[in-house]
């Protein structure tokens, strides 16, 4: 098995099952699924957002994505530990990772785990092109909610289901 990080390309990466009739990309939640399967691409060429996926080289079947894209929070919505050592800016930017999936195929391999280090290096590495104090998390359920936090993420007070991480706290 040879896993790759890569940035997606619908004319190279499989999303659909082609041993099979089935859609393809299934991690159980219909958003997600369709997100990979129909919308990707357009968020892409609209340059709304990139999406990272995970293939087992020489296949191009996708196990696994997520997406980055920039984001603003607003200060007083972070931490007073967080907040205290930033300017007093009313928004800051940050590195939103609005979503990250695995195939049910792969789950309980910690592809999950995998790309959200990878996540987390390529918004550190970008941080330094363009600024963010912070990379965002939208957990889609509790289950998700506590994935992140056990990486180091808190969560929004004003919002339990959107997480935050420092940019500084991240250690390539």
């Amino acid at each position: 098995m040879t896993l790759s990080s890569e940035p997606f390309d619908r004319r190279k990466h499989i999303r659909t099952d082609l041993r099979s009739e089935k859609s393809g990309f299934c991690c159980g939640n219909d958003g997600l699924d369709n997100y990979i399967l129909k919308q990707a691409n357009q968020d892409l060429s609209r340059k709304v957002s990139t999406v990272f996926v995970l293939i087992d080289e020489p296949d191009q079947q996708i196990l696994a994505y997520y997406t980055l894209s920039s984001y603003t929070v607003n200060i007083t919505d972070l931490d007073e530990d967080m907040a205290k050592n930033l300017p007093r800016y009313p928004r800051l930017p940050a590195t939103l990772l609005g979503r990250l999936a695995v195939d049910n195929k792969h789950k309980g391999k910690r592809f999950g785990e995998l790309m959200l280090v990878d996540a987390l290096i390529k918004a550190l590495n970008a941080s330094t092109q363009v600024a963010s104090c912070a990379v965002i998390a939208e957990a889609i359920d509790d289950k998700a909610v506590s994935f992140y936090i056990k990486y180091g993420f808190q969560q929004f007070k004003q919002e339990p289901m959107k997480l935050y991480l420092p940019i500084k706290s991240i250690v390539p």
